[in-house]
């Protein structure tokens, strides 16, 4: 036991027996009071009135123990990030000096041990330099409450006097948008009331240009419903996907979070706000005096529902997130009664915010109040997303593969914009659309994007900052595929320069390069004359002895069999590790016999030519069996250990699931969140694994589905798996 800023800490490791879900948010009340009177406030207008009891804003010693308590739980559990949000009341209300005094306390006590990241919720009413001075020498990143135009806004956020609150708060949000400020912005908040013209709230909001909207349901619970004056079924799903259809007509903005959650659900993805999907509870909430609370939206159930008994002078996070009340909301399926649980949005919807399951005499084991407007939401914007043409890439793997090319020439296109304003780019960009015009070239560019990991990059790229090393690389394996001359210049950030399809060109040293392409021959220097490389080698890339510094990568079966690729820096998708470099001729003999047991076992089906035929192998460290990855159609990685036996036996059943994600990544086979898509994985499976049974099952689930559940395109596909289903059949 040791003593931080005069709290007592317990600095035990984590026991790794205690397998609950990590607390990473904190909402910190700083301020119980507000200058506004919104008559739809949780805080103020609902079942709880314990806002009446608290101090008015947090005493520096609670600072000082919410600072230690959270730093001695984030370092025994070796969080890499915590979230603190600055809430109210009305955060503002504390004034730029004490603001500052909070900030600088909870930095110096979490800072040495995890990233911290900073925010605050705030009515923008009083916001000045002043506060945005502190936000910026702390980070703290700033969401803004406004409620749509003047008449929406002023429906239910007026002042202690009865006024508006609307101008306030855009010049506010006006402050947060000057240069100084502008990245501290983090969004602004809209409760919905379906009383207001919904395309003119959010055209409201969208003119301010934030950086990110999120619509919020009114806290409502069984006991206390949510306003509903046209009486209609599902008001509040009309109301929002109303929005969603303005939000799709502007070309999506800005992330909108409720959207952009269902959306990511959809696809498989994780939810994106504690409103929607199954992602267990990660916050606490410490009110002005110390107390540990849960979730502070619980105030609209009853008076106490937030409560815990606890506060930051006698408890830690760790006994916070043992206590049963916060539990409850990190079971995800299993915390839902059975109406949630057998629901097919179940997954998107999460069975809703939780406070929101609310009923007095069996408490929150209910559907949400807006169990229908969910449901609603959700198959909605399934449908609006679904693309239901028909994708000929259903029929044939060239087709499927001419749809892979054609995605990857679209992901190409932007990540060109990610590189238009770097210098180097614009001459490499040049060129690529100088061989894409030539139809003499044209299918040279096509074959280096079809290689699995130009895929790879290109969806990092996207994801984050784009490698532009890569892309100029790229650019000039395709000249040399073409045999056009030219030359690129850039940054090489390693001293492997690795060219696509190529090979490697191993550098002496990292640093600015110019590399010069002839017809069968390229040359690598250093671009100012000076470095380790003045003049560089010239290089016959297909020729291995033509320079030491080259390698060049080796075809299976010479000059159209799979290649081998033990050296492009993105073949680490997979989820094995890639194995270093092994003898080639020993891996490549294996990999012969595999293929030789493969023709002799599987005859006709083998040549079959829409079997899988990887066009890329990559060695996997051992004991790693046959593997897909993140990767464009085509590439298979392969354990350095594998059996011919082995690989012969396996590559029929993940050829399958290569052509099912690969036409996924392609066309909608399905409604997003469709049983359909569980269904087809079996069917595929059952197929691949020779289990008749287990496929016959699944296809005849889907074959009884609504005829909406499959797109034209999915249906085409369970009609073909039928057929392969009835030849396996009669063959055996």
């Amino acid at each position: 036991m040791t003593r931080i800023s005069g709290v007592a800490v317990t600095c035990a490791q984590h026991d790794p027996a205690d397998d609950r879900p990590l607390l990473r948010q904190l909402v910190l009340k700083v301020h119980s009071r507000c200058d506004l009177l919104c008559d739809h406030c949780y805080v103020y207008q609902h079942a709880d009135q314990s806002w009446r009891s608290r101090p008015t804003f947090i005493r520096p010693e609670t600072v000082r123990a919410v600072a230690a308590r959270l730093a001695e739980y984030a370092g025994s559990r070796s969080l890499e990030s915590v979230s603190v949000i600055l809430h109210g009341g009305e955060p503002l209300l504390v004034g730029p000096a004490r603001l500052r005094d909070i900030c600088a306390e909870l930095t110096r006590a979490l800072a040495p041990l995890t990233a911290l990241d900073l925010r605050m919720h705030t009515n923008a009413v009083t916001l000045n330099r002043r506060h945005l001075d502190v936000c910026r020498e702390f980070g703290v990143r700033v969401s803004v409450s406004l409620d749509g135009d003047r008449a929406a806004n002023d429906r239910h956020r007026l002042d202690r006097r009865g006024r508006s609150s609307y101008d306030r708060v855009v010049r506010g949000i006006r402050l947060l948008q000057e240069p100084e400020y502008r990245h501290l912005f983090s969004g602004v908040l809209c409760t919905v009331d379906v009383a207001n013209d919904p395309v003119a709230v959010h055209d409201a909001l969208t003119e301010l240009a934030p950086p990110r909207i999120d619509y919020l349901l009114p806290h409502s619970t069984w006991d206390s419903p949510p306003p509903n004056p046209a009486g209609t079924t599902t008001p509040y799903a009309d109301w929002l996907l109303a929005v969603f259809d303005r939000w799709e007509q502007q070309g999506r903005p800005m992330p909108v979070r409720t959207f952009d959650s269902v959306l990511s659900t959809l696809r498989d993805g994780p939810p994106l706000t504690e409103a929607l999907g199954l992602a267990p509870s990660d916050l606490a909430v410490i009110e002005t005096d110390g107390d540990f609370e849960q979730a502070d939206w619980l105030k609209s159930a009853y008076a106490g529902a937030p409560e815990t008994g606890y506060d930051v002078f006698r408890h830690g996070f760790a006994e916070f997130a043992a206590h049963p009340g916060v539990q409850a909301r990190q079971r995800g399926v299993d915390g839902l009664g059975d109406t949630c649980r057998a629901c097919p949005v179940v997954r998107s919807c999460g069975g809703g915010l939780y406070g929101h399951r609310y009923r007095s005499g069996n408490g929150f084991d209910n559907p949400s109040v807006f169990c229908g407007d969910l449901r609603s939401l959700i198959e909605g914007i399934a449908d609006r997303v679904t693309d239901r043409a028909f994708s000929p890439a259903v029929l044939s793997s060239d087709r499927l593969s001419w749809a892979q090319l054609e995605l990857d020439r679209l992901l190409l296109r932007r990540t060109q914009e990610h590189l238009a304003s770097e210098p180097d780019w614009a001459d490499a960009w040049r060129l690529l659309l100088a061989l894409d015009a030539d139809a003499g070239t044209a299918s040279q560019l096509d074959e280096v994007l079809a290689h699995p990991y130009v895929r790879t990059s290109l969806q990092r790229s996207l994801r984050g900052p784009a490698d532009m090393a890569r892309f100029l690389s790229l650019a000039v394996a395709t000249a040399l595929r073409a045999g056009v001359p030219a030359t690129l210049s850039w940054d090489q950030p390693s001293t492997r320069l690795h060219l696509p399809t190529w090979g490697t060109y191993r550098l002496a040293a990292p640093g600015r390069v110019e590399v010069t392409v002839a017809p069968d021959a390229f040359r690598v220097r250093s671009a100012d004359r000076r470095g380790p490389d003045p003049e560089g080698d010239w290089v016959r890339p297909r020729d291995p002895g033509s320079a030491p510094r080259w390698n060049p990568l080796g075809r299976l079966f010479a000059p159209d069999g799979p290649l081998i690729d033990d050296a492009d820096p993105y073949r680490d998708c997979y989820p094995a590790a890639v194995a270093p470099a092994p003898a080639r001729s020993e891996f490549t003999e294996l990999l012969s016999r595999a293929y030789d047991l493969l023709a002799k076992n599987a005859g006709d089906r083998y040549a079959d030519p829409d079997a899988f035929r990887p066009t890329v192998l990559t060695p996997l460290a051992a004991g790693s069996g046959l593997q897909l990855g993140s990767h464009g159609f085509g590439a298979l990685g392969v354990s350095v250990d594998v059996t011919p036996e082995e690989f012969a036996r396996e590559l029929p059943r993940i050829g399958r699931r290569a052509r099912l994600t690969a036409l996924r990544e392609t066309a909608d086979l399905h409604r997003p969140g469709s049983p359909a898509g569980v269904l087809l994985d079996r069917a595929d499976d059952g197929l691949g694994q020779g289990a008749h049974e287990e496929a016959a099952r699944a296809l005849t689930a889907l074959t009884l589905l609504p005829e909406s559940e499959l797109t034209p395109t999915g249906a085409v596909l369970v009609a073909r798996m039928w057929s392969q289903w009835s030849s396996v059949r009669e063959e055996s």
